[in-house]
């Protein structure tokens, strides 16, 4: 079935830094070429060099002459994470976007981080948590715009309090849901506490909807050799024009969240088709887990005393 094409038109950002976790492949790298090729200077965190060569071999292609570089993170490290903020901070550049996207779903078996979270939630919602907080001075001197990734998936599902790294009864999906709920919460909780504190930055969300991209696939770091099922299911959906976005459209909720000058703070933006799994970005009605003020101000208390990082209080 062929496809109505669907794009945005991404602003002028000469001049501005832009950061994009998970830019190495997918949807991040796509988002990170559309940023380069729009003028910004693009720094792209990655875990494994050489595919962030690669990549940045690949954004030359298509916007020659963009200025991107790398940068060593892995989000399930608090101690790399701690040294990327030394590392950009004593580069004192301001950072005026900031799209964490970066994210793991489903590994095969219940695994932790190097610091003993559940992988989901350490990765997808801690590691974010503690790298906006060592970037904020940055992300404040550039009155930035901080655009984190959610899922389809946050729109259901609860924060198993009692059991946050899930040790006594592991279900992959709901400690997946958890962590993209987390995420979500914070990501509205920094909204409120820079208007609260004068922090100057603004705080939104978005969604990929469903398309193929490298997220279920085959990730030997997380012990899964193949792609999984469901991506195949997926791809075959999308390649039909059947409901599912493609890995292009998938970065464009979070292209308008970051960079439309229409975009508002404390918002979430995704696919505006049947489901919200595909279709142009649009504005979306905030998923009902993500609307609780007691429950976002506790999964920051929580993630502070986690992280052992604190945000300050002016």
């Amino acid at each position: 079935m062929p496809r109505t094409p669907i794009d945005i038109t991404i602003p002028d950002l000469s001049g501005k830094r832009a950061l994009v976790t998970g830019a190495s492949d997918g949807m991040g790298l796509g988002m990170a070429a559309r940023l380069a090729a729009a003028g910004a200077e693009v720094v792209m965190p990655v875990r494994n060099p050489a595919k962030g060569e690669a990549a940045i071999s690949r954004i030359n292609r298509v916007a020659p002459g963009a200025k991107v570089s790398l940068r060593s993170l892995d989000l399930a490290s608090l101690e790399s994470v701690e040294a990327l903020g030394d590392t950009l901070r004593a580069e004192g550049d301001p950072i005026h976007l900031l799209i964490n996207n970066a994210g793991v779903m489903r590994p095969p078996q219940r695994q932790t981080t190097v610091d003993g979270f559940e992988v989901q939630l350490g990765t997808n919602h801690l590691g974010h948590f503690a790298l906006v907080a060592q970037l904020l001075p940055l992300l404040r001197d550039g009155r930035a715009r901080v655009t984190s990734q959610v899922s389809v998936a946050s729109a259901s599902g609860s924060i198993n309090w009692a059991d946050l790294n899930w040790e006594r009864s592991y279900d992959v999906m709901r400690a997946y849901r958890q962590s993209k709920i987390a995420f979500g919460l914070f990501g509205l909780e920094l909204e409120r506490r820079s208007k609260a504190r004068g922090w100057g930055i603004t705080s939104n969300l978005s969604h990929p909807g469903v398309a193929p991209t490298s997220l279920l696939a085959a990730r030997p770091e997380l012990g899964r050799s193949d792609d999984t099922p469901h991506i195949r299911r997926i791809r075959w959906l999308s390649e039909h024009g059947i409901l599912m976005g493609t890995a292009e459209t998938a970065g464009l909720p979070a292209l308008m969240a970051a960079t439309d000058p229409a975009a508002k703070p404390g918002t979430l933006y995704g696919p505006s088709g049947p489901g919200t799994l595909g279709g142009a970005p649009a504005e979306q009605r905030m998923h009902r887990p993500l609307r609780s003020l007691t429950e976002a101000a506790h999964i920051w208390q929580v993630s502070e005393e986690l992280t052992k990082t604190a945000f300050p209080t002016t």
